[in-house]
Order: structure tokens, then sequence, then C-alpha cells
């Protein structure tokens, strides 16, 4: 059985669990996992019609039809024109039924369209279906998590050797998008380069700032490859380190290491959490780490799990998130170390491989 039919099955499984009658994805990333085809967020609505039993049908602009595979026959495609209505169509293929889940990305003024189109129709968010689903990675889509990690591990390497002093950080932050396009990534999603005072900022957008000799330089990038997601976080240093960044960092290596080495299945994500939290606030730094240690990680650059105060699920093998702990000193500089992971039977397992020590630029 493949990977998608796989998921289709499980899919249905879970409708039948949750006494639901069918399953409507729309845009995101719900639809290609269960069936390989990213819908491009238009006008024109694109919709899974999953039943609990029976053929699943592909709803789709008749111009988006051609880029479909449907080799392997798991659903059939019934694309529209453009005078056709879709919310109509997507109605009749719901049939008599009652309970519906919808995609928790499907535009709300199809959602609006879709509960007018027959109200004795229930709607409901699919997000907790698809979270169970999407969760725990298969041993497939770790590997390709292992492999953008890989990716981008390189490009931090090359970068190691490159100018920053004098160039825009704007400039920069090209440069490592260029890279790691280049080196095997379909898209990047977001380059962070905040340097100096901007490395305060955790989600800096990168400026016109000169970067100077003496600034600490937060670099925090990532995007797509093979339709899975990298992410990572390294500090540069041009020159010499500003006051007090050195001792900061080598709290902030610590914390991250000691989260890492804490996850395994049973434990929580909130103790993960916590456990790079308490040493970065024994230390002092506590007020100026104002963030969650980590997200989940897959298709979507953020999803479940969320390693955060208060949430006390249980980590699974096959779960894979970030390790992200981070010290901002307003005004002064920034600091974040970021790693993804992945829980295994025995601990965990570092899909980020660069050196995790500051690297010392011109």
């Amino acid at each position: 059985m493949s990977d998608f039919a796989s998921r289709i099955e499980r899919a249905r499984m879970s409708l039948d669990d949750r006494a639901l009658d069918a399953l409507c994805l729309s845009v995101g990333s719900d639809l290609p996992y269960l069936t390989g085809y990213r819908a491009m967020p238009l006008e024109r609505l694109t919709m899974l019609v999953l039943p609990a039993q029976g053929q699943g049908v592909l709803v789709v602009p008749a111009l988006e039809a051609p880029r479909i595979d449907t080799s392997d026959g798991l659903y059939e495609v019934r694309p529209w024109a453009e005078t056709e209505d879709p919310v109509a169509i997507v109605s009749d293929l719901l049939g008599p039924s009652t309970h519906v889940a919808v995609g928790d990305e499907t535009w709300a003024r199809f959602v609006l369209a879709l509960q007018a189109s027959d109200d004795r129709r229930a709607w409901v968010s699919a997000e907790p279906l698809m979270r169970e689903l999407r969760t725990i990675k298969s041993a497939s889509e770790v590997a390709a998590l292992r492999a953008a990690a890989r990716t981008v591990d390189g490009v931090v390497d090359q970068m190691a050797e490159v100018q920053f002093s004098g160039r825009t950080e704007r400039d920069v932050a090209r440069e490592f998008a260029d890279r790691t396009l280049a080196d095997g990534h379909e898209e990047v999603l977001f380059a962070i380069v905040a340097s100096g005072e901007n490395g305060a900022s955790p989600h800096h957008e990168p400026t016109d700032r000169i970067i100077r000799h003496g600034d600490a330089v937060v670099v925090d990038f990532g995007g797509h490859q093979a339709d899975y997601s990298s992410d990572t976080t390294r500090m540069f240093v041009v020159g010499e380190s500003p006051y007090g960044f050195d001792d900061a960092y080598e709290v902030l290596r610590t914390a991250q290491a000691a989260a890492t080495a804490h996850v395994r299945p049973g434990v929580t994500a909130a103790s993960v959490d916590a456990v790079a939290r308490d040493i970065i606030t024994e230390a002092g730094y506590g007020d100026l780490f104002v963030h969650r240690v980590g997200h989940g990680i897959g298709m979507d650059t953020h999803e479940h799990p969320y390693l955060v105060e208060g949430n006390d699920q249980e980590l699974s093998t096959g779960m894979t998130f970030s390790i992200e702990p981070g010290i901002y000193v307003p005004e002064e500089w920034g600091m974040r170390l970021e790693d993804i992971v992945t829980v295994t039977d025995t601990g965990v397992e570092p899909l980020n491989r660069s050196d995790r020590g500051i690297r010392y630029v011109s």
C-alpha cells in the first residue's frame, strides 16, 4: 500500500471513529498530505471531498487539472469550468452527509457558502483529525526532513566563509536564500538575518542596516525540499563578540543541549521547554527568553506538537520538532540556537548536524 493510500485509509477510519460522514480539504498542507497535490491559493475553489465510505473526489478549476497526477487511482478528479459553481458541485458530492469536517485553512468565503448550501449539515473543524494523522511522521517523512536539514546545514557551513561586514542584512539574507535554492530546496520561506540590536527581535525582517565589526548576527532560515520543511538558526559574530555575549551563549548552548537530551518517548512537550527555561533562568536570563522552546515541523514549518508550558502531550516516536531557546537583550543583541530533532524509540535524533558554536566571520 502506498503512503497516500495508507493515509486516506487512516483518514476514513478517523472519520468513522468521530461519527463524521465526510472530510473536505482545500488549500494548505492537509490536501497534499492525502493526495500529493498542493492547491494554489486562488479565488477558484479546490476541494477534496472524501466520504467515510466510497471514492474521494478532488474538485479543481479546469485550468489546474493538468497538474494533477491521478495514476494511482486513489481519487477522481472533477474539473469545473469557469461558468460552473464549485460550491454547488461540492454540495452535490456530499449528498446525504450531515456531519462534515472541513480543513482549517479553507477560505472563509467558501466555508460560509458551503454552510449556506444545505442547512441540514453540521460543519466541524478537521484540525483534530488531521493533527492526529500528521503529528507522527513515517520513516519516509523523517528521511525527507533529514535531507532538508542537511541542505541548510551545508549552507551554514558555506556562509561561515563569507564576508558579512559592510553588507546589508537584506543582501546577506538573499545570499542565504540563493545558496539554499542552489543546493536543493524548491523554495525558501524565510531568511532572518538580524544584526546588532536587531537581533533582539526574534522574527526580525532583514533591512538595509549595514552589518559592522562587533555585531552578533542571528541567522534563522528555511524552506521546502521535496515538500518537507527545513528550519535552523545559527549565530555569527563579525570580528569579536559584543560585551556579555560569549557568557550568555554558553548558557544558551547548555540549555539547548540539555533540552535535546531530555527528549524521549513518554516525556511531555512542556517538560522539554522547562529544561531549557530552567537553565536560562538560573543563569539570570529568564526574562530574556520570550518564546516557547519549539514547534513541530513537517510539510508545514510550524505544526503540532508545540513545546510550551502547559502542553502536557506526551512525546511519541516519530514526532519531529525544533528545539530553539533564545536570549534577547533589547537594544543590544540577541541569540538563538535551533535544531530540528525527531523522537526515536530510545531517545532523540538531531536532524541538523552543523556545528553549534559561534561562527566568527569578517
